[in-house]
C-alpha cells in the first residue's frame, strides 16, 4: 500500500484535530434538559449542536485551507478555488444524539474530483475516532492516546456476522417491499443483528467489532468519511449496486470477505 499524498496527509491531520474540536461542542449540548429540537422541511431533526459544530469546522477549514471547498449537511454548499472539497456531517445520528445515546458521530470527508480520498469518523461521547487517507493506514484511536491500525474482521460466513443497520423503519421508508424482505431474511441468516447504526456501525466494522453495515438511504455527508476508512482498513464499502462510491445514495460496508454475499441478499434493489 502507497502512503498518501502530503497534500491529503496533511489534511487529514487537520481533519482529526478539527473533528475532536466540533466534537467537543456537541457534548456541552448532549443530555441537556433544556435541548431544544427543530425539524428541517424534510422533517429529519436538527439542535443548536449540529449548527454550532458545522459552524466551528468551516471556520476551522477555511482558516487553514482557505482555497478548499466544503459541503456541510446544515450550511450546504460553499465553493472552493482548488480541487479538495470538505463533506461535512456535525452530528450523524442526531436522533441518537437527542435521546441521549451515545453512539452518534461528527464526520469529516476529503474529496477530489468526485472521489472521496480521507475520512475521521469522531464519536464525541466515547472518544472513539477512527480515520484514514486512501494509500495510508485506518487508525483507532480511544481517549486521543491509545491508538492502533485498524483492521476489519476475518469473518467468512454470514451465520457468524454480526450485522448492523441503523433501524428498521429506514427500510420500509427508502425501499419496496422486497427490499425489506430480503434485508430482514440477512438479518435472519446472521449470528447478531443490532442496531448499532449511522456511521459508528462503520466504526465498529473498520476496527472489527462488527461484520456488516448496511443503510438503505445516504446522503454524501453520510458517506463521504466511510469509504476511504473501510477500505484502509481492509473491507469494501458500495451502493448497493456494488459500486464504490460516496454518490449513490445508499450503502453497504463490510469486512471485504462477505461483501459479495451481502450484494447478493439484498439484490441490488433500489427504489431510486
Amino acid at each position: 500500500m502507497t502512503a498518501a499524498s502530503p497534500e491529503i496527509e496533511q489534511r487529514l491531520v487537520a481533519a482529526r484535530r478539527f473533528a475532536r474540536e466540533a466534537g467537543k461542542l456537541t457534548l456541552q449540548h448532549f443530555r441537556s434538559c433544556d435541548l431544544a429540537v427543530d425539524r428541517k422541511s424534510d422533517n429529519s431533526p436538527v439542535t443548536v449542536a449540529d449548527r454550532e459544530a458545522e459552524q466551528r469546522l468551516r471556520t476551522l477549514i477555511s482558516e487553514q485551507f482557505a482555497n478548499d471547498g466544503i459541503l456541510g449537511e446544515e450550511f450546504g454548499e460553499q465553493a472552493g478555488t482548488g480541487g479538495f472539497r470538505w463533506i461535512l456531517d456535525p452530528i450523524d445520528g442526531t436522533k441518537s444524539f437527542i435521546h441521549g445515546v451515545p453512539l452518534y458521530t461528527t464526520l469529516i470527508g476529503i474529496e477530489r474530483d468526485g472521489a472521496g480520498l480521507a475520512g475521521v469518523i469522531y464519536a464525541p461521547a466515547t472518544d472513539e475516532m477512527v480515520s484514514a487517507a486512501r494509500g495510508g493506514s485506518a487508525i483507532y484511536e480511544v481517549g486521543g492516546s491509545l491508538s492502533r491500525v485498524a483492521h476489519v474482521s476475518q469473518t467468512s460466513s454470514i451465520s457468524e456476522a454480526c450485522v448492523l443497520t441503523t433501524g428498521l423503519a429506514g427500510f420500509s421508508r427508502e425501499r419496496d417491499v422486497d427490499a425489506t424482505e430480503r434485508f430482514l431474511h440477512l438479518q435472519a441468516s446472521a449470528r447478531l443483528a443490532r442496531t448499532w447504526g449511522d456511521a459508528y456501525g462503520y466504526l465498529l466494522v473498520a476496527t472489527g467489532q462488527a461484520d456488516v453495515m448496511v443503510d438503505p438511504a445516504l446522503h454524501v455527508w453520510d458517506a463521504a468519511a466511510i469509504q476511504p476508512i473501510l477500505e484502509a482498513a481492509g473491507g469494501r464499502f458500495t451502493d448497493w449496486q456494488g459500486n464504490a462510491t460516496i454518490h449513490g445514495g445508499d450503502g453497504i460496508g463490510t469486512n471485504g470477505r462477505l461483501h459479495n454475499e451481502v450484494l447478493a441478499a439484498l439484490g441490488g434493489t433500489s427504489n431510486r
